[in-house]
């Protein structure tokens, strides 16, 4: 019955396994705005005051996200759709040029383009891409109900975090509750610690990669720049995704201006993952490069982007139950019970026994015997 019920649990867990990363986001949000609370309230501000500050300071982060992100790529986007078919003809026009200068061989050799046949030739794609159009809106629906739910899941969770963290604690047996007690402070911390570790690294990137593409004279500095940051959130993945837009914009200007951005971003790659991460994390979490690869790569592929996107919280948080619960109180307290000892001692002498081999066992365990008094008045039933 304990095998159905864990199986049983195992396929619900697995059934809702987004929803719990929704919540789990939500902690991870709650525990940072809560910190931003107390603190706060260091100031004299009463709790309410402070949450309320917190969470506007929150949506104040986001819409201003929005307005310097969104409005500028959408209108440079259609500018490199309008620019898309210039830079064909242009190129078209560049081979025709060589194929002027160089005969024989090389001239035949040399592809002619030809923007119409080009253009018929893209015409199936861009009929999928129409006929995609439709689920493209609806993950992008599912993505901001999402997070709606991440931010009203937040809020609640704020308001009360005592009674949300006391029902928790009701999952385990009675005289380990003050233990789970101090596991999840010890979790709140370590999440608090990757926060301020992420939005150092954040900052600095977006600094570096606002200085760089305004020396570079890159169109739209201050939203690259910002993506820059938030993508860095996802490491060994979201810096190189991160390169792709000011590339592809400093391709509109030339080649070469597209060069020197490719080169400032890998600059940048190289000084945050040899130098800035590895400092700043390992002053808040001690999580190794392997360990945080692996992770990434496991969350991904069981639970998709948002897995991927919370792959260091839940690998701190991990990290911190792993090391209470499974060293601190199990593997560590194992040597202080015999009954361990005797029961690894009686598997050993079976499975020699299994194998026909002999050996010599270890000095055993010294026995403790049960002294048992000879006054009968202590056996009597009043005394009992």
């Amino acid at each position: 019955m304990g095998l159905l019920a864990l199986i049983a649990s195992c396929y619900i867990l697995w059934q809702i396994r987004q929803a719990l990363l929704l919540l789990f986001a939500a902690v991870v949000l709650a525990t940072a705005l809560n910190r931003l609370a107390r603190y706060l309230q260091k100031f004299g501000l009463k709790r309410s005051i402070a949450v309320l500050l917190s969470v506007s300071f929150l949506l104040l982060i986001f819409v201003g996200l929005f307005l310097i992100i969104v409005p500028p790529f959408a209108e440079q986007f259609q500018q490199l759709t309008q620019r898309g078919p210039q830079g064909i003809a242009k190129l078209n026009e560049w081979i025709d040029q060589i194929e002027s200068r160089f005969s024989g061989q090389i001239g035949q050799r040399l592809p002619n383009l030809d923007i119409n046949d080009i253009i018929q030739q893209l015409q199936p794609l861009f009929n999928q891409l129409v006929g995609g159009a439709g689920a493209f809106v609806g993950n992008t629906l599912g993505v901001i109900l999402s997070f709606l739910l991440v931010i009203v899941l937040t809020l609640m969770t704020l308001a009360d975090p005592l009674s949300y963290r006391k029902g928790f604690t009701q999952l385990f047996p009675s005289f380990y509750r003050r233990r789970i007690e101090g596991i999840l402070d010890e979790c709140e911390i370590a999440l608090g610690r990757w926060v301020i570790g992420a939005l150092i690294s954040m900052s600095v990137i977006t600094f570096l990669s606002l200085i760089g593409l305004s020396v570079l004279q890159v169109p739209l500095a201050l939203a690259h720049a910002v993506l820059a940051g938030l993508l860095n959130l996802i490491p060994n993945i979201g810096p190189g995704l991160s390169v792709i837009p000011p590339v592809t914009i400093a391709l509109l200007d030339s080649p070469l201006k597209s060069g020197f951005v490719f080169i400032l971003y890998f600059l940048i790659q190289q000084f945050e993952s040899n130098l800035l991460t590895p400092y700043v994390m390992a002053q808040q979490v001690a999580l190794l490069p392997a360990v945080t690869l692996i992770a990434q790569v496991f969350f991904a592929t069981f639970f998709g982007f948002l897995g991927l996107l919370l792959a260091l919280p839940l690998t701190v948080v991990a990290q911190v139950w792993v090391r209470e619960v499974l060293i601190k109180d199990i593997l560590n307290q194992w040597h202080t019970n015999p009954r361990h000892l005797a029961a690894i001692d009686t598997a050993i002498d079976e499975e020699y026994e299994s194998i026909g081999v002999t050996h010599s066992k270890p000095e055993s365990l010294p026995e403790q015997k049960l002294e048992i008094p000879n006054n009968t008045e202590s056996h009597t039933p009043e005394n009992q």
